[in-house]
């Protein structure tokens, strides 16, 4: 797989909201806002690592580990709901990646499971994860 121009934008508008929730909600995201930016940023660069899509996360967060970066567990756990490893930072980057869509344009979390059912397929398993994940950020759909 690759880092495509849309995903590029999806992690550019995910950088962004990120930083921008750090600032305007500091109680619920006591984060620092650059951090946040670039770890929006960096999200998604196990792509370029890749073979399926299902190891973007762990091949990112490998690679930044080793480069010695402060957020590569949130970069290795984003996107699937798991009980391993909690963080603010994490919480914050599974609602911004779950509320950007793949152009980088911000949609519902309802928008963004139909769209993700639309390109994988009803009933897939991005959709399942999706779903999952955004139940236990404490968001019904």
């Amino acid at each position: 797989m690759e880092i495509t121009i849309d995903r590029l934008k999806h992690s550019l508008s995910v950088a962004r909201k990120m930083r921008a929730l750090a600032i305007e909600d500091p109680q619920k995201y006591p984060v620092d806002p650059n951090e946040a930016y670039v770890l929006g940023l960096v999200h998604d660069i196990g792509y370029d690592f890749s073979d399926e899509q299902k190891e973007h996360a762990h091949k990112g967060g490998e690679l930044l580990e080793a480069q010695g970066y402060k957020y590569w567990k949130e970069v290795y756990y984003h996107g699937v709901c798991q009980t391993e490893y909690d963080s603010v930072m994490l919480r914050l980057l599974n609602y911004v990646d779950m509320i950007t869509g793949p152009t980088g344009e911000y949609v519902t979390i309802r928008e963004r499971i139909e769209d993700i059912a639309q390109r994988y397929g009803k009933g897939s398993w991005q959709e399942e994860e999706a779903i999952k994940l955004t139940n236990r950020l404490g968001y019904k759909v």
